[in-house]
């Protein structure tokens, strides 16, 4: 009788699932991805370059696609305009007040919705889902008379409000996915330790999902940043915000200043680039720990 030999196992890679969590693209996916990154880069380099173009040379028909003989004018004529600095001041304002409105309402509420159990809680959670539905400019005119019947008209605190509206569905739901994934047993110790419910929230929940705080205040800072209509209507002509200003600075009547609106538009965004590099970590962090919590 002959042993016949057991064929030889096979060799498992040490990383099972490793291609699951680590995905490699092709050469094909490599030039797809490469594609549409330049598509999407394409009209970030137009801005650029248009804004150190002469005016001549943007409206020619020859028009250069690299800016061979650059200049500064452009910019030159942003920081020369008080207007526009006196509306770059109100957009910091606007947009660090709804950052932090937004950060502090958006917290206290995911920390109730997620850990307390009380009537109208999930009526809450839905009504902020169809908050989220609801295009902002069908409820410009209901925040316009609110604001009017109450004397907050053309203020500050107007345009921080109506931003903090449209903010605090996605802040919230953000920062509810990650208070749930923070077991019991952490507010249980703090009770036991005499603390209040504020005092969880401030000194034990708050400090565990900083990404997500960061990431929640950035938005809210992107919206407050960004915005024109919101800022148009409710700001008043003392108010109004950057993008507001550079609507009525560059942009007339059958004309527009383009070189000088770009150069304006890529001052404008360098805050936000900015803040972006430097919070990169956290903002990403916060994104993934309240989609896979949520």
């Amino acid at each position: 009788m002959s042993i016949v030999p057991f064929p030889p196992a096979r060799r498992r890679s040490r990383h099972v699932g490793e291609g699951i969590t680590r995905p490699t693209l092709g050469v094909l996916g490599k030039l797809g991805l490469s594609v549409l990154g330049l598509f999407g880069l394409l009209p970030v380099y137009w801005l650029v370059a248009t804004a150190f173009m002469r005016r001549e040379d943007v409206f020619s028909k020859d028009r250069p696609f690299f800016p061979f003989n650059p200049t500064l004018d452009n910019f030159g004529a942003f920081f020369e305009d008080t207007a526009l600095l006196s509306a770059l001041g109100n957009s910091v304002i606007v947009s660090a007040g709804t950052a932090a409105v937004s950060v502090l309402v958006s917290g206290l509420m995911a920390y109730s919705l997620s850990k307390f159990r009380y009537r109208g809680r999930n009526l809450f959670m839905v009504m902020f889902l169809v908050g989220q539905l609801v295009p902002g400019v069908l409820l410009l005119v209901s925040l316009y008379l609110m604001f009017s019947a109450a004397g907050l008209l053309y203020t500050y605190t107007a345009v921080v409000l109506a931003f903090t509206t449209f903010t605090l569905p996605l802040t919230v739901f953000l920062l509810k996915g990650i208070i749930d994934g923070l077991p019991d047993e952490i507010i249980e110790a703090g009770k036991v330790d005499g603390l209040s419910n504020l005092a969880i929230l401030f000194r034990i929940i708050f400090p565990l999902i900083t990404p997500g705080l960061v990431t929640a205040g950035m938005f809210a800072f992107m919206r407050g940043w960004s915005d024109l209509l919101f800022a148009l209507t409710l700001a008043g002509p003392d108010k109004q915000t950057l993008p507001v200003g550079m609507t009525s600075a560059f942009i007339h009547e059958g004309s527009g200043d383009w070189p000088a609106l770009m150069a304006a538009s890529v001052i404008t965004s360098l805050p936000l680039a900015l803040i972006f590099i430097a919070l990169q970590r956290y903002f990403v962090s916060g994104l993934a720990a309240g989609a896979v919590k949520g």
